[in-house]
């Protein structure tokens, strides 16, 4: 059952990405602009922008261009930057990192906020503190992250400077990594120092994008495990002198936790989609920050690469989750 469950979702997977490379391809062609024209001097001729345009294969028809595209992108070839004039796959995976990391410590806060605030306001359940709860909870997901990333900068970038607004890392520091997983790589080489300038730099665009999923996460897992609260074996577990705390940790958070998690999974999709503008906002080097430079720029081959890239994340964390959720859930593991 998981099996074939595996290879229905595998297939499906292969198709969205097909979908999303023809879509994407097709848009960003028809879209007014020409990038070659962008490269050149105003004094260029039409033998230069003819030449230019060859040596890209923007000369062909957009069928022709897709098919060449496509032949590369699975020899792992997704072409060279028309602005930056690199091989796409470096420049995406020189970026990457970066997003991943401020991404997974989002989610990690999400989670903690979230999770918290959800047991507090079950254990809480039709009190003034499960209503403040309720209410904190609407005020953080009606603002949008890019919006609570303004809030940030001018609190704690402008007014009480404690944290840096822009870049990922200080300049002047001495960096001994040998991959763009800083963070986990200053962890593991217990170089402190440098793991707390990064988070002095990622902790408030985490925060930006945390904020909005915590409220997501808080609001369904308190709706779960208020109705896990009224079973039989919660209600056993209180007649047997468990505190209320002690009944939702050990009894009912393990079975209320399983619908947030494919909530959770859905979300960090679009909390890694979140990042492009967020990465924008504080100047973070990440593949968000690089994806509006390639749209600015018209840069057709990066642009392609990136939203791939992007699109291959989403189906993965997607795919993950529905075999975790498979797992997990007794009836769809023995089904």
């Amino acid at each position: 059952m998981l099996l074939q469950r595996f290879l229905i979702r595998l297939l499906t997977m292969l198709i969205t990405l097909f979908g999303v490379a023809v879509v994407v391809f097709v848009v960003i062609r028809v879209a007014p602009g020409d990038p070659i024209a962008m490269m050149l001097p105003p004094g260029a001729t039409d033998a230069d922008i003819a030449r230019l345009r060859a040596l890209y294969g923007l000369d062909k028809t957009i069928v022709q261009q897709f098919f060449i595209w496509l032949s590369g992108v699975v020899r792992g070839d997704f072409g060279t930057s028309i602005s930056l004039r690199q091989d796409v796959l470096g420049l995406v995976f020189n970026r990457l990192p970066a997003t991943l990391e401020l991404a997974i410590v989002a989610l990690v806060m999400a989670v903690a906020i979230g999770g918290t605030t959800a047991i507090i306001g079950a254990r809480e359940r039709g009190t003034a503190i499960e209503a403040g709860i309720d209410i904190a909870s609407g005020t953080a997901l009606s603002i949008p992250d890019f919006l609570w990333g303004l809030v940030l900068i001018l609190l704690f970038g402008v007014l009480v400077p404690i944290f840096d607004i822009s870049g990922r890392v200080s300049p002047q520091l001495d960096l001994p990594f040998a991959t763009q997983f800083y963070l986990f790589e200053s962890l593991l080489r217990l170089r402190f120092d440098l793991t707390w300038d990064l988070l002095k730099h990622m902790l408030m665009p985490a925060v930006a994008l945390a904020l909005p999923l915590a409220a997501i996460i808080s609001q369904l897992l308190k709706q779960s495990l208020k109705e896990v609260l009224d079973l039989d074996y919660v209600v056993l577990a209180r007649v047997k002198g468990f505190s209320e705390t002690q009944v939702i940790l050990r009894e009912a958070l393990k079975n209320a936790a399983l619908p947030t998690l494919t909530l959770v999974g859905v979300q960090f999709t679009f909390l890694i989609g979140g990042t492009v503008i967020v990465e924008r906002l504080f100047s973070y080097e990440g593949l968000g920050n690089m994806a509006i430079d390639a749209v600015i720029n018209r840069d057709l081959p990066l642009i392609q690469g990136i939203v791939l890239v992007f699109a291959l994340l989403f189906v993965l964390i997607n795919l993950a989750v529905d075999m975790m959720y498979a797992l997990l859930n007794p009836r769809l593991r023995h089904g």
